[in-house]
C-alpha cells in the first residue's frame, strides 16, 4: 500500500509540541546558564587545604555568598612535613567579579544551612590589594569543624541525659518521701508543724511592734538613738581633746616629762639595789649577816617579856618613880 504524501492533522500537533518544547528547554539553558553564568568567561584560582570534607568536583564556588563558579579539580598533593597543604583545589571564578577577589580575600568551606552541602566560599577584598589573576593562589581561612561541633554536642547531650536521669532519681525519692525535701512534699505532720512555726511568729512580731514594750520603743521612739548619737558626739569630743594635749590624759600621751622622771627613779633604784647587793649599809647586813638578824630577835623578844611584865605588874616598876611631897 502507498504511504500519503500530505501530512494530516494530528501529526502536525505532534510536531508543533515537540517544536515548543525545544524552545522551552532552549529558553531553560540560556536562563540556567544566565544564572549561574555557565556560558560566561572564567578564570582559575588555586587553594591548598588539610582536608576537603564534603567538597566535590563541579561544587559551587560563591564569593561573599553569591554562586559565582564552580570547582574544577580536587587532587593530592605529595607527602611531606607540611599536613596543612594536603590537597590542591582548582576552582574557576566569574571573570566579571576578578575585582571582587583580591590579595587579602580569604576562602574557607562553609556549610549551606546547618547539615547542607559543602561550598567554596571567598570573602570580598579590599582596595589596598591587588585583583588576583589566572593561577594565583587563594588563603585558606580557618573554618567551623562541624563534625567537632556535633561530637562536642553528642557529648553535652550525654551529660544531660545523665542529669535528666539524676534529677529523675531525685524526683523519685522526693516523692517516697525520703530526705527533707521529700518529708516537706508528703509528712501533712510536718507541713502542720511549720504552719504553726509561722503562725507564732506572725503573732510574735506582732507583739514585738507593740510600741509599749523594748523592741517596739527601739523601732519607733528616736530617743535611744539621740542618746546614743550625743554619747559619740561627747567621745569625740574627749578624744578630741586628749589628742590636742591637754589635760593628764593628753599630757600621758603626748609629754615625755613623766617618762623621763619615771625613767630616773628607776634608775636611783637600780643603784640603790646595787648598792645593797653589794654589802655596804644596814639594809645589807640585815640581808646577809646572821649574827645581827639573831641580836635583833633577841632584842625584840626580851622587850616583848619585859611589856608583858608591865602590863602585869607595874606597881612593881613604878613604885619609885612616883614620889609624893607633902608641904
Amino acid at each position: 500500500m502507498k504511504r500519503s504524501s500530505f501530512i494530516t492533522w494530528d501529526q502536525l500537533k505532534v510536531g508543533a509540541l515537540i517544536a515548543v518544547a525545544l524552545v522551552i528547554m532552549g529558553v531553560a539553558i540560556l536562563k540556567l546558564g544566565d544564572a549561574g553564568n555557565l556560558f560566561g568567561k572564567r578564570y582559575r584560582l588555586v587553594a591548598y587545604v588539610a582536608s576537603a570534607s564534603g567538597l566535590r568536583v563541579g561544587g559551587p564556588v560563591s564569593v561573599a555568598g553569591q554562586l559565582a563558579g564552580s570547582i574544577k579539580e580536587i587532587s593530592f598533593l605529595p607527602v611531606d612535613l607540611d599536613t596543612t597543604r594536603n590537597l590542591k583545589i582548582v576552582v574557576e571564578v566569574n571573570s566579571t567579579l576578578r575585582e571582587q577577589v583580591r590579595k587579602d580575600s580569604r576562602a574557607k568551606i562553609k556549610t549551606m544551612g546547618l547539615l547542607g552541602d559543602k561550598v567554596f566560599d571567598i570573602t570580598v577584598g579590599t582596595p589596598k590589594a591587588r585583583s588576583l589573576h589566572e593561577g594565583d593562589t587563594l588563603f585558606i581561612a580557618p573554618s567551623i569543624d562541624y563534625e567537632a561541633v556535633v561530637q562536642e554536642a553528642s557529648g553535652a547531650i550525654r551529660e544531660v541525659v545523665t542529669l535528666t536521669r539524676d534529677l529523675s532519681k531525685v524526683t523519685d525519692g522526693i516523692n517516697r518521701g525520703e530526705g527533707t525535701l521529700g518529708q516537706l512534699v508528703t509528712n501533712r505532720q510536718l507541713y502542720d508543724q511549720l504552719n504553726l512555726t509561722l503562725a507564732r511568729t506572725s503573732s510574735l512580731m506582732a507583739k514585738l511592734e507593740n510600741p509599749r514594750g523594748t523592741i517596739g520603743r527601739l523601732l519607733d521612739d528616736p530617743a535611744l538613738y539621740d542618746n546614743l548619737n550625743r554619747t559619740v558626739a561627747s567621745a569625740d569630743t574627749v578624744i578630741s581633746q586628749i589628742n590636742s594635749g591637754k589635760g593628764s590624759v593628753g599630757k600621758l600621751l603626748h609629754d615625755d616629762t613623766l617618762y623621763v622622771h619615771l625613767v630616773s627613779i628607776v634608775a636611783r633604784a637600780d643603784s640603790l639595789m646595787n648598792t645593797m647587793a653589794g654589802g655596804k649599809g644596814t639594809i645589807q647586813k640585815l640581808f646577809t649577816d646572821q649574827q645581827l638578824y639573831d641580836q635583833l630577835v633577841k632584842t625584840v623578844t626580851e622587850l616583848n617579856n619585859v611589856l608583858i611584865e608591865v602590863r602585869r605588874d607595874p606597881r612593881r616598876y613604878t613604885k619609885e618613880m612616883i614620889q609624893v611631897k607633902l608641904f
